[in-house]
């Protein structure tokens, strides 16, 4: 299973890239998930609800099953925050995992940079950022040590492709 990361500050547009690219990616032939970091408190469940009820209670891990779908919701109680390495495998075997977030996990990433949001530009200080994908030029991407490609951020095909290739993966296209 590969993995390759989708990084960038608050409102650059991680989310609606993730949310093009799974198509694009979907539709070359490969099998996808994702994974995504939160920096806040989060819930899957509601008050109410027998599972929510089960968590509150104490239990560590609730398993929720349907004819559509299973969801296991793990507590953390008092433990750490597992790292990449400790959920991976909790994950099914796919061609590509996608991590949205965890920029400072040691994966390669694509950057999604947007000058609007007024940030610095991660790749700057991480080597694992193996490419940027923007709205605008970025002349400073020259200046990296080593140097970055610049992909337009509106161009979904072109993003998915340098994936493909980067990850060394082969598309329903490539077989054919």
């Amino acid at each position: 299973m590969k993995i390759f990361g989708i990084v960038g500050w608050s409102n650059s547009g991680k989310t609606s890239l993730l949310v093009r690219l799974i198509p694009a990616l979907t539709g070359a032939g490969l099998r996808v998930s994702t994974m995504k970091h939160a920096h806040h408190e989060f819930d899957v469940d509601s008050p109410g609800k027998d599972s929510y009820q089960h968590r509150a209670a104490g239990a560590t891990e609730v398993m929720i099953s349907s004819a559509k779908r299973w969801a296991l919701m793990h507590e953390l109680r008092d433990d750490a925050e597992p790292s990449i390495e400790d959920l991976v495998p909790h994950m099914s075997p796919v061609d590509l995992l996608l991590i949205e977030g965890f920029k400072h996990h040691a994966h390669d990433k694509l950057e999604v940079f947007r000058r609007t949001v007024g940030k610095s530009l991660l790749a700057a200080a991480d080597p694992n950022v193996v490419a940027v994908a923007s709205d605008g030029p970025m002349p400073e991407l020259a200046d990296l040590t080593p140097p970055r490609p610049l992909i337009d951020l509106d161009d979904t095909p072109a993003i998915a492709r340098f994936i493909i290739d980067h990850c060394g993966l082969a598309s329903r296209s490539d077989a054919a």
